[in-house]
């Protein structure tokens, strides 16, 4: 095994994909000379050439486009987004075609669709947004948010295997920040299953990306109040693994729901109905949510950190859903 960043996994994933198969392409923009705006693409273009780490100009709408046609004639495109913010850009082309195309007309769009998103880096509000969310009520597109350099590699190499597009979104904060361990060569981590971070009794906290971390040190400090909170990291957001889910709450009776997102419409809502319909019966307590608040992620250091919610703010909520 290697140590790498969260961000040399991802390249490292990438740069198999591409030596392993050669209809994976790479295309977006400064993706190929200037080695893209993180420089997770550096040395891609001397190495696979330009015809398959493509610049592009300045259009989400074109890149995605491109993309999905690429993949209807065989071709397996990786397409970067610069910002996830600017995906909005090409929505249209996500949920209206390429979500659709297999259903419609029998043409599978193995389209992989890279973005970079989240807060933490005082990016402000047009380059730190969630996006997870606007996607999710679409059916026919996967949605994947690793946590870990590990995960990060193994998921984007199992995205660009699937047949389906993949929304495969890389947290910012994430890219130098987190470092571990990671398997060499094409080392797949499934879609739809879920990882038990921390197992623990008395709470579930169920959760994904930039915050499976803070989750699990919020854990360890509830730990100190003789909390044992069991920390769920779901990686895939779209399919759910609603199994591994069940089968904690079943024990712990107690859910916690934790995402940077905004509460309002999120994912965890879906989760919190999920729950309240289905394993009602082994609830010992509410179901509660921690998330951001109904605002656009906040420039300025100090309200951004506000903003996402902190460690303590999970540890209270973990402790205060144990002692219901």
């Amino acid at each position: 095994m290697a140590v790498m960043t969260y961000l040399e996994a991802i390249a490292d994933g990438l740069r198999l994909a591409m030596r392993a198969d050669p209809a994976v392409i790479l295309l977006g923009e400064d993706v190929a000379a200037y080695g893209g705006a993180f420089k997770l693409t550096k040395g891609f273009l001397e190495e696979f050439g330009p015809r398959r780490v493509i610049d592009t100009p300045i259009s989400e709408a074109g890149i995605v486009g491109a993309g999905i046609g690429a993949a209807l004639v065989g071709l397996r495109p990786v397409a970067e987004m610069q910002f996830a913010d600017f995906i909005s850009n090409a929505f249209n082309q996500i949920v209206n075609v390429a979500a659709t195309s297999a259903y419609r007309a029998g043409g599978c769009v193995p389209l992989v669709i890279r973005a970079p998103c989240g807060a933490g880096t005082h990016g402000g509000p047009f380059h730190s947004q969630s996006v997870e969310a606007y996607f999710f009520h679409t059916p026919g597109v996967k949605i994947v948010l690793p946590a870990t350099p590990a995960d990060a590699k193994g998921l984007l190499l199992s995205a660009i295997a699937d047949p389906n597009p993949v929304l495969y979104l890389e947290h910012k904060a994430l890219y130098r920040s987190q470092r571990g361990p990671v398997d060499e060569g094409l080392a797949f981590v499934p879609l739809g299953k879920a990882e038990v971070r921390r197992p623990g009794r008395d709470v579930t906290v169920v959760t994904y990306g930039m915050m499976v971390h803070r989750c699990l040190e919020a854990a360890e400090a509830a730990a100190q109040e003789a909390v044992q909170a069991e920390v769920i990291d779901l990686r895939t957001l779209l399919p759910l693994d609603l199994d591994t889910l069940a089968e904690s709450i079943a024990r712990t009776s107690r859910v916690l729901i934790v995402h940077e997102d905004r509460l309002r419409g999120g994912i965890g809502a879906e989760i919190a109905a999920y729950v309240g319909e289905h394993l009602f019966k082994v609830l010992d307590a509410p179901i509660c949510r921690v998330g951001a608040p109904d605002s656009p992620v906040p420039y300025a250091p100090s309200l951004e950190a506000a903003y996402l919610p902190s460690v303590d703010r999970i540890r209270r909520a973990i402790v205060d859903l144990a002692r219901w």
